[in-house]
């Protein structure tokens, strides 16, 4: 078994004394989560939750690379430091090592999971150098050592590797983004490339979706292939190790996820999508077991041209006292569909298949791993979701366990002008945020049909902002739907007016504390918030639906007519529905470029200094528990649970048991 007893000494058992945040650095706090429930789960799902947290763990190497070429020998430069330096370690420079270390950490690589910049060090490269001449080369490696001069340049040419991701309108985006999807490959040769697969595929109702998991470069005679990532492929190594313990877990779980973890490894196995196809239907269907998870090459936010996916993986279990309210919404998926403004034409006639619960989250790994998304649907294939349906979770524990940080903030005293509205939010502000939740990730994104002939990637690389776009609008309209109240989901209109007026502030001004000086919006969920805020601000402003107000030399956004702003997100989601249906490019991108990317630079400057003034940090991440199992006579008894209350310690654990690719791949 693998494990790691320093970091469980560095554990502790969950209680009110138990700091929530258990590590702060530059703008991130590092938050503990607790998975109320666990110890009174049978024992075979402790074991299959046990094996699938192991599975979790061993694609982290691979999101590294994914993210950047340089990521993993940054990265073991700087934790050989950190395990062996003997220096003094209170000095600046080393603090400020230390800081950007726990950046990459929390970033999976060199650029900031949010803005996609390259960190700057604040630290000198010759006192990198000197501390590097301080520790015996064989603790380093000779691959490592060989390394140096690349690290070096990685970490403090401000040209190399400037961006992770640049979706700027114009640029080659693959030659100006540092990902390691594509290599030696410009956009116009890949775009040629996918293009003639689907070209190929025309017509088809079950399309595969073409280069999900692989990477596109050219070989010696100067070909564009595919190295797919599998077993025998790139990435073999950690994909072997998340293989072996998905067959550890296939081996205690029941029908039909036994089946489902099986057919998975056989897409590990052979890289082929049509398997991969058929485990996301086999797992869709699957809304038995108490236990599921994900694992796999999934969301394609990071690839420029929204083709490529990056690994990711969750482990979680029912949280059965919460998950009435998706259940009633699951129900009357069809009644949501039918009334949605959106033109019929691009309405789904029978919804199939939509699940959802609420969940409590085991474990975090790869791109959910520290930062992790609050909700999750899936499959993302529109034919799957069309003849088969989708999964939607709400993931409670980390919702909670973000409230528990939040509190006490000053937050809402700072940035909410109105006493009504600081009211609102304080009686339903949660309740406002986990029902869009569940409308985005429910129905939201399974929502509406495409036109006949439009095959779903003619938005290219505007697709990620305007699906989250659609999503959110389809949550934030029927938030404020009497048919909510008639369900029993809310009390009256005021849970919309919370979750309005607090959508309306971030979308507009708070979220600018995410954003580095001279930056624009790039991330594509920040771009959807944007849009949205700022299109029914403009759209609403001859009626001052929306309005700017200025007191005490500060500036607010407050919503004057709720009902107003319902009917405005009822537009805007009717026209992204067309967009999407009909492929239209240059209408989104027209949307996009027009309200989701500019930033007002006095404004950005004001949001970050009353940011700072309250001492809050914009991005929160997790450390996950730790689990050991229990052994007597040969075979596990019980799997404990523990608390780990040191983030660079975990760091530091993964990266000794759970590292598993070369430095370069």
């Amino acid at each position: 078994m693998t494990g790691s007893l320093f970091a469980l000494a560095a554990c502790q058992s969950p209680s009110s004394e138990t700091p929530w945040i258990v590590d702060r650095f530059d703008d991130v706090k590092v938050i503990r989560y607790e998975v109320p429930g666990f110890e009174q789960l049978p024992l075979d799902q402790k074991e299959l939750v046990y094996y699938l947290a192991q599975a979790a763990k061993c694609g982290r190497d691979i999101l590294f690379d994914q993210n950047c070429p340089m990521n993993l020998p940054v990265r073991r430069t700087l934790e050989t430091l950190y395990e062996h330096y003997a220096g003094d370690r209170t000095a600046p420079e080393w603090l400020a090592l230390e800081k950007y270390l726990k950046k990459v950490w929390f970033a999976n690589g060199i650029h900031h999971h949010y803005s996609n910049d390259k960190f700057t060090p604040e630290f000198s490269e010759l006192f990198l150098l000197e501390a590097i001449e301080s520790i015996p080369e064989e603790r380093f490696g000779a691959e490592l050592n060989a390394l140096r001069g690349d690290v070096c340049r990685a970490i403090f040419d401000p040209e190399a590797y400037p961006t992770r991701l640049n979706q700027r309108a114009g640029d080659d985006l693959l030659v100006t983004s540092s990902s390691n999807y594509y290599r030696g490959v410009t956009q116009a040769e890949a775009e040629r490339f996918y293009a003639a697969m689907a070209a190929a595929d025309a017509g088809n109702p079950e399309p595969v979706s073409y280069g999900l998991n692989s990477q596109l470069t050219k070989n010696d005679a100067g070909e564009i292939v595919e190295r797919t990532w599998r077993v025998g492929g790139m990435y073999s190594a950690a994909i072997e190790r998340i293989v072996y313990w998905l067959e550890k877990a296939a081996a205690v779980a029941a029908e039909p996820q036994k089946s489902n973890i099986e057919a998975l490894v056989e897409y590990y196995r052979t890289g082929d999508l049509k398997c991969f196809d058929r485990y996301n239907i086999g797992w869709v269907k699957d809304t038995v077991s108490n236990v599921d998870f994900v694992n796999g090459f999934i969301e394609d936010y990071g690839d420029p041209l929204g083709r490529k996916a990056s690994w990711e993986a969750n482990v979680n279990f029912i949280d059965s006292s919460a998950c009435h309210r998706t259940a009633v919404i699951s129900e009357n998926a069809q009644w949501f569909e039918d009334h949605s403004p959106v033109d019929p034409a691009y309405k789904k006639k029978e919804v199939r298949g939509v699940s959802a619960k609420v969940i409590t989250v085991a474990m975090l790994g790869g791109d959910c791993y520290p930062a992790t998304p609050i909700g999750i649907n899936l499959p993302n294939a529109d034919w799957i979701r069309k003849e088969h349906g989708s999964k939607s979770v709400t993931i409670d524990n980390i919702t909670y366990a973000y409230d528990k940080a939040a509190q006490g903030s000053g937050f809402d005293r700072e940035f909410v002008l109105r006493a009504d509205d600081r009211e609102r939010m304080a009686a339903y502000g949660k309740l406002a945020d986990d029902l869009h939740t569940d409308l985005h990730e429910c129905l939201g994104h399974g929502s509406g049909q495409l036109a006949p002939g439009v095959a779903g990637g003619e938005l290219r690389s505007y697709s990620s902002t305007l699906e989250e776009a659609r999503a959110d609008l389809f949550g934030l309209y029927y938030l404020g739907d009497p048919k909510l109240v008639e369900l029993g989901l809310t009390p009256s209109f005021d849970v919309a007016r919370a979750g309005y007026a607090k959508y309306i502030l971030n979308g507009l001004m708070t979220q600018l504390a995410r954003i580095e000086p001279g930056k624009n919006v790039e991330e594509s969920h920040m771009r959807n918030r944007q849009l949205i805020a700022a299109w029914c601000y403009e759209q609403g402003r001859a009626d001052n639906v929306i309005e700017w107000v200025e007191e005490g030399g500060k500036r607010y956004v407050v919503v004057n007519d709720f009902e107003a702003l319902r009917g405005l997100f009822g537009r805007l989601l009717r026209e992204v529905q067309r967009i999407k249906s009909e492929g239209d490019y240059e209408a989104g991108k027209a949307l996009v470029e027009r309200y989701a990317v500019a930033v007002d630079p006095a404004l950005h400057a004001e949001v970050r200094a009353r940011y700072a003034a309250l001492g809050i940090e914009p991005y929160g991440g997790f450390v996950n528990p730790e689990y050991e199992p229990v052994e007597r006579d040969g075979r596990i008894v019980d799997v404990k649970i523990a608390y780990p209350a040191d983030y660079a310690a975990q760091m530091m654990d993964y990266s000794k048991n759970y590292s598993f690719l070369p430095l370069v791949n």
